[in-house]
């Protein structure tokens, strides 16, 4: 089943999303060897009926739908489509539970896979539910399968034998050459078919299914040239339903062979062998198990050319205007978009809701009941963001206290606001499942130390974010309990592992919200969505509490709206927790008050270096790094320097040995004696995790880390971090700049690199970084930049940031989540 949130109590809005029926996408095995994965139903719950992946690579991503209906309003319209509950007979096929419908406009899609042949066949249909006749158009396509760099993709062939795609072929091919035209494929080439050839609506154009494939044509070079979409133009009478069908064939690389060992396929073969069977399906489509009704209402074949069993033409005549056979009935459509609050929370920082509230502008309860409902409006059922895992059954509860204690005159610096924290946090009144069935229903019996000193600070801990399983992913935010989708875009990815925390702040379902980064799962999410963060120097902010990915690397931080409000946050919870000895490092290098280092002059005379490669897309755009250099003259404005510097040192030789991973797991048990796991492996090996989180066979990892490790550990990042201080002094700069995001994000149904990602040092070595949103790219994408400087300069890279914000103005706020609808009868009431 789609994610669904579930009430606990009469008053409660959400408790917790409710688990799809299997652990991961589901897989079909083709006799090649490859294996397709579907993005079904199943968790993480991605529901778009498109390829995730091929073993051979061939596909990365593809198969998706986007659907432009003409005249729409609609912040949805033309996204990558999803939620159709797309359930595995477990024999090859793929059948939508129910349609979805966007502007009237039910969809429906079938996919089986033929495991001899290695080919998929799509059929999506398009039912018109109003009662005026619609235009629409339909987008088939997404990503193929390539390497960055040298290998990109490229058509090797179409039916009419050249390398452009043209109304009059029936099908285009695909492979991603190792050395130049002609040479062999490094990954498994593919083929989708068109149509009838040159028949008058077999095709109305080819676009970019990365970015609005209906007003942006397919380039031919770069990375946009890997997301190639077939557009057909529908046009829908009333209560009629029109269907397109596409055949996706695939190959193995002729490069590298299969994991199975298997021979490497000869160059040129596997192309061709993909080619001939795309031929074969335009001549003789497989129309098996399709009725007449779906035959007939096919717009991109010539049907009265079409044989089946039990098929007649003839019968088109009285079938073609007719609805399908259950057609846009029981269809998911968008929710109800009203709030029973007067506040408008959109867009507004902690500042301003403190401000607001002493001003008697605004009430905690209603602040808090305004999140609660953007996130049922938004972020819940098949279209929505799926940022949020659990809210707090006692929300309202809290927020009452708090208007309480504010006209008692408490003056906390907190109190009223509302905060999500990250699923892999403890709160003792929420479970903290790391977003995994492997805690379902885990329920800590203490608050994580930042937890804590939030509450202490007045915040109302709103619910939990969802997050990548267990911090696993820099790429994607997928877990049990759903994928998080980009707040900007909602067909791309959030970036991970912390991309609920993030899409939930910049979405306005939260005024703040706590994230983990281990490689870049703060600054990457935050840069997706325009947002403030700090990696701060090790040990600056307590992880104790946190369920682990990489022991002492791990490190808990806020994401929010603004530098002044992440340095409110950090004045609140950056206190020195007497029980974690990760985090003494830090010791009297804490401010007691993060916002005195907040000042307009803070770049005056400073000289930020660029390290010399430091914006190059590995995918090879430019968009995102243009865009990005044409922000650094608000440093210069702002007073500072910016000149090209040398490249960092690399990392020194490792000093320390053992698994980071199980002894971080060994040491989160021992302080967690409530857990139901009393051995590292029980979590690691569980069959309970997503299938491409988790390992089997015997453990060949190094185990548990000894005292000595940790302390090597810590003293090569020590050390590491003065390498890196020694090379700031060499080229005389006091902070070095770096880009979040480097290309435009990809989409959020494959299973590749979602982004141009160039790593700086911070997680690596433990300096600190803070990130911070720089506009948007020619593409309205938000961008965002790093400045890392030397340990412990944490607070002066904060002003830093800050004096930037002021000159820039960089924060953007999404269009796809507008404000709310008052409406004091909205089922959402301020009861409590």
């Amino acid at each position: 089943m789609a994610p669904t949130f579930v009430a606990t109590t009469a008053v409660a809005l959400v408790a917790t999303i409710g688990i799809p029926s299997a652990l991961a996408y589901n897989s079909v095995q083709v006799t090649s060897g490859d294996s397709w994965n579907i993005n079904d139903a199943a968790a993480p719950g991605v529901d778009t009926g498109s390829i995730r992946s091929t073993t051979s690579n061939a596909l990365m991503g593809y198969g998706g739908i986007r659907m432009d209906v003409a005249k729409s309003k609609s912040p949805l319209n033309g996204i990558l489509l999803r939620g159709f509950g797309t359930t595995y007979d477990g024999h090859g096929a793929f059948i939508s539970a129910r349609p979805v419908k966007l502007d009237g406009i039910a969809v429906q899609r079938k996919l089986v896979i033929n495991s001899g042949k290695s080919y998929g066949r799509f059929f999506d249909t398009f039912t018109n539910t109003t009662r005026q006749r619609q235009s629409v158009d339909v987008a088939f396509g997404g990503q193929l399968g390539y390497n960055t760099g040298s290998n990109q993709s490229a058509i090797s062939a179409t039916s009419t034998g050249d390398q452009k795609i043209s109304h009059a072929d029936a099908w285009a091919e695909w492979y991603t050459p190792t050395a130049g035209p002609g040479s062999a494929s490094f990954n498994g080439p593919s083929a989708t078919t068109i149509g009838t050839p040159g028949y008058a609506d077999s095709l109305n154009r080819v676009g970019n299914f990365l970015r609005d494939p209906f007003r942006n044509p397919l380039p031919t070079t770069g990375d946009e040239a890997n997301h190639p979409a077939l557009v057909n133009r529908l046009e829908l009478a009333p209560g009629q339903s029109l269907s397109v069908l596409h055949f996706v064939v695939t190959g193995l690389s002729e490069n590298r062979a299969l994991s199975s060992g298997a021979a490497i396929p000869a160059a040129g073969s596997q192309v061709r062998d993909v080619a001939a069977t795309a031929a074969g399906l335009t001549r003789s489509p497989d129309l098996a198990g399709l009725s007449a009704a779906e035959i007939c209402s096919l717009v991109n074949y010539d049907v009265p050319a079409l044989t089946a069993p039990g098929f007649r033409a003839s019968d088109c005549k009285t079938l073609r205007n007719k609805p399908l056979k259950g057609a846009g009935q029981g269809a998911v459509t968008l929710p109800v978009v009203t709030t029973s609050s007067r506040y408008d929370v959109v867009g507004k920082t902690i500042t301003q809701l403190l401000a607001d509230m002493k001003a008697g502008r605004a009430t905690s309860k209603e602040i808090t009941r305004a999140y609660l409902d953007r996130i049922a409006a938004y972020d819940q059922g098949p279209f929505g963001l799926h940022s949020v895992i659990t809210v707090a059954s006692n929300a309202m509860d809290q927020a009452k206290a708090a208007d309480i204690a504010r006209a008692r005159g408490d003056k906390r610096p907190l109190l009223g606001i509302p905060i999500l924290v990250k699923d892999i946090i403890d709160t003792k009144d929420m479970p903290t499942t790391g977003g995994s069935l492997v805690f379902e229903g885990y329920r800590p019996t203490e608050d994580a130390w930042q937890v804590a000193k939030l509450r202490q600070a007045g915040a109302i801990i709103l619910g939990k974010a969802n997050l990548s399983e267990f911090a696993n992913s820099g790429y994607y935010s997928e877990s049990a309990y759903g994928q998080v989708w980009n707040a900007f875009d909602p067909s791309r990815s959030s970036i991970g592992s912390s991309g609920g925390s993030a899409v939930a702040v910049a979405s306005s379902f939260a005024a703040a919200a706590m994230g983990t980064q281990t490689g870049d799962s703060l600054w990457g999410p935050s840069g997706a969505a325009s947002l403030v963060s700090l990696r701060g120097t090790d040990g600056m902010e307590s992880s104790q509490g946190t369920m682990p990915l990489t022991v002492v690397q791990d490190y808990v931080g806020f994401i929010s709206r603004s530098v002044q409000d992440e340095a409110l946050l950090l004045s609140a919870a950056a206190r020195g927790n007497p029980n974690d000895p990760l985090d003494d490092v830090a010791d009297g290098h804490r401010p007691a008050d993060w916002t005195t280092y907040l000042k307009a002059d803070a770049l005056k005379g400073k000289v930020i270096g660029v390290p010399d490669s430091a914006f190059n897309d590995p995918f090879g755009t430019t968009e995102t790094s243009d865009a990005l250099k044409a922000e650094f003259a608000h440093f210069r404005r702002a007073g500072a320097t910016v000149r090209t510097i040398s490249n960092p040192p690399p990392a020194p030789p490792r000093t320390y040995t053992g698994d980071t991973n199980y002894e971080g797991w060994r040491e989160w048990i021992a302080d967690h004696p409530d857990s139901p796991y009393s051995d590292p492996l029980q979590i690691m090996r569980s069959p309970l995790r997503l299938p491409y989180n988790r390992s089997t066979g015997p453990y060949t990892g190094t185990g548990p880390m000894s005292a000595q490790d940790i302390a090597n550990m810590q003293a090569w990042r020590a050390g590491y971090r003065q390498s890196l201080e020694t090379w700031m002094d060499q080229q005389g700069v006091d902070a070095v700049l770096y880009p979040t995001e480097l290309s435009d994000i990809h989409l959020n149904d494959s299973g590749a690199n979602s982004f141009g990602r160039l790593d700086p040092q911070s997680s690596a070595s433990g300096v600190p970084t803070v990130i911070f949103p720089a506009g948007v790219n020619k593409h309205r994408q938000p961008v965002g930049l790093q400045l890392q400087g030397r340990a412990f300069q944490d607070p002066e890279l904060m002003g830093m940031a800050y004096a930037f914000e002021l000159f820039a103005h960089g924060h953007v706020e999404p269009t796809v989540t507008p404000p709310l609808t008052y409406d004091p009868r909205s089922r959402h009431g301020l009861s409590k």
